[in-house]
This record gives structure tokens, C-alpha cells and sequence, in this order.
């Protein structure tokens, strides 16, 4: 009797760049977030349909699921996210510590708060390398493009178990020349103002901005907190700035109190299934404990 040839094994990978192509729209998007060539995702979509045995995309243009494109990518919707729960609850046997803890934070903490917490955390523990992305977006913990987050946000993400560290607060501030160029204190109403772009509209700054200030005074718009404290060091008009940047800076003089109203909290945040691992809890306790105490913090409410 003739035997069967033995079943190949199923190829994970070409999957994952499936789903990739689906989510991106096309193959140079997909490569990018892969961070593999154009060529390899290519090959992988065209080993994938020849062992199907159908056609998963629509060629021209962007790259859109034919209807069995789409009923494969409803199946692996709740397969992926089962094998990385599996492997995420594995590297919570890790109990060493040692490895790598990758961060997310946004550029404002980093360069206000947490470069030295960072560097003494890295002191301390010297089998634990730190790997820093500072950006304004969430990057996906659950998927492991980190492990930990500090972030500002008044609504974190509910998929994430964190504790809330303090509150960051936001004020009105010119530097000492600026102000000097009027003589006397001036209204704000009366002062050119650097206001927080598009991209920032959703801050509760540019509301305030937009509410106090007429727009005929905005001089210049930043994509960045951290771009507006250097434009008003620059003596280019008055900002709301986050008080522990400000702050440190010897030349600007705060204009009001700082409205609670613009308080924003400040939170250091994981995966639950990386809360077991001993580099990622021992990490995250270190920053919890420095940055509860830190005074350039407002303290959470009791």
C-alpha cells in the first residue's frame, strides 16, 4: 500500500505577513513594519497563495483581499493574538534579571523626567539593557513593540494594569527678555503666542489656547511640547508649557498658576502577562518609586 507523503508543517510566518499586508495595504508598508525587504514579503504572499491554493489579493493598487483573503484573515484574527498571549505568559517564568526592557514615553518625560531614573535604573542593574522609544503615540504593548509604558493620559488604555504616578501640570510662560520688550507685564491677550498644532488639538493646552487667546496673536504652531519651550526661550512669544520642562529653565517666568483644569496623569503601564517577568516588574517598581516622590510631579490624589 502506498503511504501518504508526509504533511509539510504550516509556514506561521507567511501568515503573519499576510495579516501585515492586509493591515498596511500594501507590500512596501508591510516590509517596513516587518523590517524585512519589499522582495521577502512579496515571495512570502506568493508561497502562501501556491500552498492554498487561491488568490489573496486583488493585484493593482493597493493590495485589498479577495473574499478568501478576507475569510483567512478572520480566522487568524483570534489566533494571533491566543499565541502571543502564550508567549508573553512564557517569559513570565523568566525570573532573572537580565535582558532587554523596552520603553515607550513620549519626548517631553523623556527629556524632562526620565533620562536620569533611566540611567540610574541601567546603573544598578547592569545585566538589563534599556531600549527607549520616545514618541507621541502608544506603541502596541500587547504585540511587544515594548513592555513597558510611561506615559500622560487621562484615559490609559483599559487592556493595560498600570499605577498612576502623578499628575503633570501646564502653565503660561515667556522668557525674561520677552517680557522685557513691553516694559510691563503685559495681558496675555496682548502677547504673541506659540500655540501646539494640528497634531496636538486634542491637548487640553490648545483648548485652553483657543479660549483665552485671540488667534490673530499666534505667531508660530509646534508639532512638538518640547519644540514650544525652545521657540519661547527664544524669546518668540509666551506657551503653555508642561511646568517640569519650564521650570528648569532659568530664563522663563511663569505668567499664572498653573489651571488643575490642564493637570494630565502620568502612568506607568504594562501587558498583564509581563508583570510576572522580573526585569519588567523590577523596572517598572523603580520608576513607580522615583517618580511617586519626584516634586516636579504633582502628587496623585490620596
Amino acid at each position: 500500500m502506498a503511504t501518504k507523503p508526509a504533511q509539510r508543517p504550516m509556514d506561521w510566518g507567511a501568515f503573519q505577513v499576510f495579516a501585515a499586508v492586509c493591515d498596511a495595504g500594501s507590500l512596501s508598508r508591510a516590509a517596513q513594519r516587518l523590517q524585512v525587504n519589499h522582495a521577502t514579503v512579496l515571495r512570502r504572499v506568493q508561497a502562501l497563495e501556491r500552498e492554498l491554493g487561491v488568490e489573496l489579493f486583488q493585484r493593482g493598487g493597493a493590495y485589498v483581499p479577495t473574499p478568501a483573503g478576507r475569510d483567512l484573515l478572520s480566522g487568524l484574527a483570534g489566533m494571533g493574538a491566543r499565541l502571543e498571549a502564550s508567549r508573553l505568559g512564557m517569559q513570565g517564568h523568566d525570573a532573572e534579571l537580565r535582558g532587554e526592557v523596552r520603553l515607550t514615553t513620549t519626548d517631553t518625560l523623556a527629556h524632562g523626567l526620565l533620562m536620569p531614573l533611566l540611567r540610574e535604573f541601567q546603573a544598578g542593574h547592569p545585566q538589563v539593557s534599556l531600549r527607549v522609544a520616545v514618541n507621541n503615540h502608544f506603541l502596541s504593548l500587547t504585540r511587544r513593540e515594548a513592555d513597558v509604558a510611561i506615559r500622560g493620559s487621562n484615559r490609559p488604555p483599559e487592556n493595560l494594569v498600570g499605577r498612576h504616578v502623578g499628575n503633570i501640570r501646564t502653565g503660561p510662560y515667556a522668557s525674561k527678555a520677552y517680557l522685557g520688550s513691553f516694559g510691563r507685564r503685559p495681558e496675555l491677550a496682548a502677547m504673541d503666542w506659540i500655540a501646539p498644532d494640528a497634531a496636538l488639538a486634542h491637548l487640553e493646552q490648545a483648548k485652553w489656547l483657543a479660549a483665552n487667546v485671540p488667534a490673530e496673536r499666534v505667531v508660530m504652531s509646534v508639532d512638538s511640547l518640547v519644540g514650544m519651550l525652545h521657540a519661547v526661550k527664544e524669546g518668540m512669544g509666551a506657551a503653555m508649557l508642561l511646568c517640569p520642562l519650564a521650570d528648569a529653565q532659568p530664563d522663563l517666568v511663569p505668567l499664572r498658576k498653573p489651571p488643575a483644569s490642564l493637570d494630565t496623569q502620568v502612568w506607568i503601564l504594562t501587558h498583564p502577562t509581563l508583570r510576572q517577568v522580573a526585569r519588567v516588574r523590577a523596572f517598572a517598581q523603580f520608576m513607580f518609586e522615583r517618580l511617586a516622590n519626584d516634586g516636579r510631579l504633582a502628587p496623585r490624589p490620596r
